[in-house]
């Protein structure tokens, strides 16, 4: 049966144009049910013995779900329990325009053969297909189209079965049942289902058309500023009135944001502070912003405010308490007096964009759980997120008392406007506060790293000859050269095992040397568009914890045939140079090679042929060429303005058995280390500039904008006193003023304001060359014009699509994929990338923090610490030996009145009486302690710095009751990694790889606030 569909549209030219489709109806649609009679079928996907429930009198039954029931409880549909379910084509269509993430978990349920998810085409069923009528609204039409295909299937099987649809909205449900058609809410059918009373805390609040749940936390006395419609904040965005920006909450302020917007064609930073200027915005949301009057502009000086600190109130709140909380959030947020020309602008949400709202770890707020309540009855109770910025959410649960000291998922559903808090329901349990495998998994979890075991699909195109795989000359060496007879070898950290560079220098017979750097060929194992392509794709990134690492390739490649090991053939692919001693650059020419490393080096025995004279083998000589070769590059990068960044980074020595950390030390970089950097930049400019040569629209390249000076205004103002000036205006300029910041007294400065100018900084990111003009493409921190990463195709998808377009460049590939000069698909990877990239460093610090806390626990310490933050109510500070950042109170305890106080005009903290003066870049002694919060609370345990020196009564440990430990060397004993909550890294060439091998003490390098445990410095 043919129908059509015309309408009329106008074009962009103001012609008017009639359209006309046609809509093909069948009678031939199977309908998904085994043994019908009517459209028999073989290959069946539902049950022939499906569930019965109260819900359908007791009669087996299929459960067809509306548009809104998979949008909004797609965590209750994604549970075991769901089985043999019908999915309309219209409702699935439907889904894929609203919500692309949730569509593709439906997705994800339809191929899972056990699940047993049918989708019935009934858009193109001849009986159960619903025509639009006069004036009736698309939604209207859909709820329409949905009950009529529950209508014909209800008609179309026998009396031994049943369909019921389940929808939240009463009106649909309510039309449905006036039909003769069994229908159900989500929160109804679930009840129906006593195995599973679990599913009952998981229904969202959102889809739920229960009065009593959706009004549960509406406070009459409380409300926020309504947001606007889409159509008034377009309106607003076009005029200029609003601004389009990603909302950041503070670390440690959870009622003061910010965000990057432009004004009047210059991007800036506006700040968020207080409860009714965020307006129900949570982090990383899409907000509009408006420009508050300059007379209620800000200074820059923020509070420590958090939120689990502040807000200890009950679940209903008094309206005196509230009121006093209010009060005293109000106070700290209050700006101390500023000059004009030192306050920043100032913005409120007026609506929300796009949410950024996604499942959240954390743990039920003790407190307000009720201990006389049974242990099935429903609370309404709070839970705290792990990630500070996140506002406590309340939920309704029937197992709030056994969740008590449990890490668990839960989801925002929806904020009302007259709600103090969002309202979101539990998902599942992960496991014990406290239990590592449990706090791994949460970090993980936390920052979307995809951790499953890789599929049988993706491991079905690892080579058939597994382990056994060898490079055959007859069939590898085709269109390869043969260097297995150069003296080639690799220098890594110890316990490396996914080695994927290494390096060659021999003398010429012209005096000039013969350089290389030889690359794991993994384009040779991972073909484009495969499963295996598409995993490391999604992936990303190899993400490096400090006690394991998840790999984005299975680890028969990673570590073992792409691995470029020592006196195994390999394949790999090479750039290699002809310099001069001088280190001038003849020519350079790229090849597909086999290699056979000579050896294996860590960067200490490297080191010790690098030191000694006497090593004079090949290749001894070879490194001692590439170091001299390599001083001289590292020399002219730096005159041309490349930059020294510094963070601290320090090595855990982890314990075999139980991997707990026992020692702790600062990263060493030597002389290897810098010589392996060098040429791998070297290597990654002369790629970037091959494949842009050949593909100058598609190109996979890297850059580093050059940050805004408005950046460097705190820091410069902080260093002005010392004599200092800092000068942002190119890379050259700011590399000479951070040369000439040296304190005389304390050698350790220079490298503090390195390590400051680094947070200045704006991220490195991947793009693609045809959306971005040429002048852009300036990598800010290396100084020079082209980047883009080739040298770690085992660890980083983008350096795998890089060796492709080089392959097709040099003709070797002469039939690749269409994906290489796609700009579009290759903007989306680059974005995915850079996104993947940003998470694995997050959840690298993450796991630093984790093993912080073990390292400290059950250890008082004392150590000297720089201040690197002035705040109204404290400071923060860095200790260097442990690369720990951390805050220390302005009062004893938070909550007691503060023995220091800011003084805006130098920017300082001083006592009342004037004794003492703490400002930036100070030199003070504090105290190290882990608070453990316990069970009870359920919250992770957290680290507490005191101040020691200067000596202030009041803020002295040992008035609080605490004893202070001489500072002496950490002994062993339980513990973890320290964490440094600083500098982001503008730049980099190869992260560390931690390794753990069995039967010995493990080092595990612990990550900078923004980089991975790094292998070799991190550059671009």
């Amino acid at each position: 049966m043919l129908h059509s569909k015309s309408f009329v549209r106008k074009t962009k030219k103001g012609s008017v144009i009639k359209i006309v489709k046609e809509h093909y109806l069948r009678d031939d649609i199977y309908c998904g049910l085994p043994g019908c009679s009517r459209c028999p079928r073989h290959d069946t996907v539902l049950s022939a013995s499906p569930r019965s429930s109260s819900v359908s009198a007791g009669v087996p039954h299929f459960m067809v779900p509306d548009t809104n029931v998979l949008y909004h409880q797609i965590d209750v549909i994604e549970h075991s329990a769901f089985v043999d379910v019908i999915v309309l084509q219209t409702v699935l269509e439907e889904l894929r325009h609203r919500s692309t993430p949730v569509y593709n978990r439906v997705r994800a349920l339809i191929a899972e053969p056990a699940r047993r998810f049918y989708v019935f085409c009934n858009e193109h069923h001849r009986e159960a297909f619903a025509k639009k009528e006069p004036m009736e609204t698309p939604n209207d039409r859909n709820d329409r189209a949905i009950r009529r295909a529950v209508e014909w299937y209800a008609a179309h099987m026998d009396a031994s079965r049943r369909v019921v649809l389940v929808t939240d909205d009463r009106d649909n449900r309510n039309k449905a049942k006036d039909q003769g058609l069994l229908a159900v809410s989500v929160r109804q059918y679930v009840e129906a289902l006593p195995d599973h009373p679990e599913l009952i805390d998981m229904v969202a609040a959102a889809g739920d058309d229960d009065d009593d749940v959706n009004t549960m936390d509406v406070d009459k006395r409380f409300s926020y500023p309504e947001h606007l419609s889409p159509i008034q904040i377009l309106a607003g965005l076009k005029s200029g009135a609003f601004h389009q920006g990603v909302l950041n909450i503070s670390g440690h302020n959870f009622l003061e944001g910010s965000s990057m917007i432009r004004i009047n064609g210059e991007e800036a930073i506006v700040q968020i502070i207080g409860r009714e200027n965020l307006n129900r915005g949570v982090q990383g949301d899409v907000v509009a912003l408006q420009i508050l009057p300059r007379s209620e502009w800000k200074s820059a000086v923020s509070a420590v405010l958090e939120e689990d600190v502040v807000e200890k109130d009950d679940l209903e709140q008094p309206t005196a308490k509230a009121q006093e909380v209010d009060e005293t959030v109000d106070a700290a947020l209050a700006a101390p007096a500023a000059d004009a020309e030192d306050v920043k602008p100032t913005a409120r949400v007026v609506g929300i964009i796009k949410r950024n709202w996604r499942p959240f770890c954390g743990t039920i707020d003790a407190s307000s759980v009720q201990a006389t309540a049974t242990t099935t009855s429903v609370q309404s109770v709070f839970f705290w997120a792990l990630d500070k910025r996140v506002p406590k959410i309340r939920i309704r649960t029937r197992q709030a008392q056994m969740l008590v000291g449990k890490r668990i998922i839960v989801a925002i559903d929806t904020w009302l406007k007259g709600s103090r808090y969002p309202s979101g329901h539990y998902v599942r349990t992960l496991g014990d506060v406290g239990d590592r495998a449990t706090e791994t998994e949460v970090l993980l979890l936390e920052h979307d790293v995809p951790f499953a075991p890789f599929s049988p699909l993706v491991l079905s195109f690892l080579p058939e000859e597994g382990e056994s795989w060898i490079v055959r000359d007859d069939i590898h060496l085709d269109g390869r050269e043969d260097f297995r007879s150069w003296d080639v070898c690799s220098i890594d950290p110890p316990g490396c095992t996914d080695i994927d560079d290494a390096l060659h220098a021999r003398l010429m017979p012209n005096g000039n040397y013969s350089v290389g750097v030889h690359i794991a060929d993994v384009s040779h194992f991972v073909k484009p568009e495969n499963a295996m392509d598409l995993e490391a794709q999604r992936r990303g990134t190899t993400v490096y914890l400090v006690d394991k690492r998840i790999d984005m390739l299975p680890g028969l490649l990673g570590t073992n045939l792409c691995s470029l090991r020592s006196n195994v053939d390999r394949l790999s692919f090479s750039v290699i140079w002809e310099m001069t001693p001088a280190a001038e650059i003849v020519n350079v020419r790229y090849t597909k090679s086999v290699i056979r490393s000579k050896a294996s080096f860590t960067y200490d025995e490297a080191q010790a042929r690098l030191d000694d004279p006497k090593m004079t083998d090949p290749v001894s000589l070879g490194i001692k060429a590439l170091n001299m070769l390599a001083k001289q590059l590292r020399a002219k990068r730096m005159l041309a303005g490349a930059l020294t960044l510094a963070s601290p980074e320090v090595r855990f020595n982890l314990e075999n058995d139980s991997q707990d950390p026992v020692d702790v030390e600062l990263k060493e970089l030597k002389d290897t280390n810098a010589l392996v950097e060098e040429f791998m930049l070297l290597a990654n400019i002369y790629v970037a500039r091959k494949i842009h040569q050949s593909f100058p629209e598609s190109s996979m390249l890297r850059r580093h904008p050059k940050p805004p000076s408005t950046n460097f205004e705190d820091l410069s103002k902080a260093v002005q006193p010392l004599g200092i000036t800092i000068d942002s205006t190119t890379s050259k300029t700011l590399s000479d003023s951070l040369d000439k910041a040296i304190h005389p007294d304390d050698p350790y400065f220079n490298k503090l304001i390195r390590i400051m100018t680094t947070r200045c900084m704006m991220q490195a990111v991947y793009f693609c060359s045809g959306t971005v003009a040429e002048p852009d493409y300036w990598h800010y921190g290396l100084a020079t014009d082209i980047y883009t990463h080739f040298t770690s195709p085992i660890r980083r998808y983008a350096d795998l699509i890089v060796h492709r377009l080089l392959a097709a460049a040099i003709g070797y590939d002469k039939t690749y994929s269409s994906e290489l000069t796609d700009k579009a698909k290759v903007k989306e990877i680059s974005d995915v990338l850079n996104y993947r990239g940003r998470m694995a460093q997050q959840a690298s610090r993450s796991s630093v923090e984790l093993y912080t806390n073990l390292f400290f626990k059950g250890k008082t310490i004392v150590e000297d610490a720089y201040v690197v933050r002035i705040m109204k109510n404290g400071c923060s500070v860095l200790i260097p030996k442990y690369g720990v950042e951390s805050l220390v109170y302005a009062a004893p305890v938070p909550g007691r009145p503060a023995v220091l106080g800011l003084h805006p005009d130098v920017n300082a903290l001083v006592t009342a009486d004037g004794s003492v003066t703490i400002k930036l870049f100070d030199k003070v002694k504090v105290q190290i302690t882990v608070e453990e919060a316990g069970v009870a609370a359920a919250q992770r345990s957290k680290l507490v710095l005191r101040l020691v020196e200067p000596s202030i009564p009041g803020m002295r440990p040992e008035d609080l009751g605490k004893t202070v430990a001489a500072a002496a060397p950490v002994t062993a004993g339980g513990g973890s990694g320290a964490a440094s909550q600083s500098a982001r890294q503008a730049a980099g060439a190869k992260n560390a790889k931690p390794a753990a091998k069995a039967g010995k003490t493990t080092k595990t390098s612990g990550p900078s606030a923004s980089s991975a445990p790094s292998k070799k410095p991190k550059r671009g």
